[in-house]
């Protein structure tokens, strides 16, 4: 069966063993998820990404950060633009995830970014996810 919301499934995979507080989760691999694996990477989100090759389509292994006594980093991920409905933004207008707590993944002509970065570099694009 063919999956339409690729980006949706890594989302509720990293959400579902972030709650069963598991310390990683395997994601089918794909160009667009490698590079949301590594914005959550950089921006503190998660501990590690590792990309697993097994002669078809990959593996993704995330491994999830968690503080103290296992409390969640990750408290949100939700998607924002869908197959059915995509939700586009200039730089202007980009939201702001909690006030600035939490980032907007932004999927623009130069690459998929943080809403920070598409500011700081005057590109809007499609607003794929936010995080807090």
């Amino acid at each position: 069966m063919q999956m339409s919301d690729v980006i949706a499934d890594m989302l509720t995979r990293i959400r579902n063993a972030s709650n069963a507080k598991h310390d990683t989760v395997d994601i089918p691999a794909s160009n667009m998820k490698k590079a949301i694996a590594d914005i959550l990477l950089t921006e503190g989100y998660i501990k590690g990404v590792q990309i697993i090759e097994d002669g078809k389509q990959g593996v993704i292994r995330v491994s999830l950060k968690y503080e103290a006594g296992k409390q969640k980093v990750i408290h949100g991920l939700r998607r924002v633009s869908k197959p059915g409905l995509r939700i586009y933004s200039n730089y202007e207008d980009m939201p702001k995830v909690m006030n600035g707590l939490g980032i907007a993944i932004v999927s623009t002509s130069k690459g998929i970014m943080t809403d920070k970065k598409a500011r700081r570099e005057k590109v809007g694009g499609e607003i794929l996810a936010f995080v807090w």
